[in-house]
């Protein structure tokens, strides 16, 4: 990931700058490719600019969603694991 810029806030706990998010989705029972066609259609029903939270669990969709995400034009903010496995990925739509 790419350094914050010093103006954006900072997510809690967080590595990332993030704000409040616009939608969430919860792709934990969801297997790969289903957890990035979940992810692709919620960031296709939403504007550019707004911000997307993803709950997943995994390494498959650890690895790939994330990667798919920033291929396709949207901005990875923040990926934090915790010690449960419970994976929060907060992105960015892109234009």
């Amino acid at each position: 990931m790419t350094a914050m810029q010093e103006n954006e806030p900072t997510m809690p706990g967080g590595p990332a700058a993030v704000a409040e998010p616009d939608r969430e989705i919860d792709i934990t029972g969801d297997l790969c490719p289903m957890t990035f066609v979940r992810t692709r259609l919620a960031l296709d029903r939403m504007r550019p600019g707004q911000i997307l939270r993803v709950r997943l669990r995994g390494a498959e969709p650890l690895r790939n969603v994330p990667r798919t995400a920033a291929e396709q034009g949207h901005r990875v903010l923040s990926l934090e694991t915790g010690a449960d496995g419970m994976t929060v990925l907060y992105l960015q739509r892109g234009a």
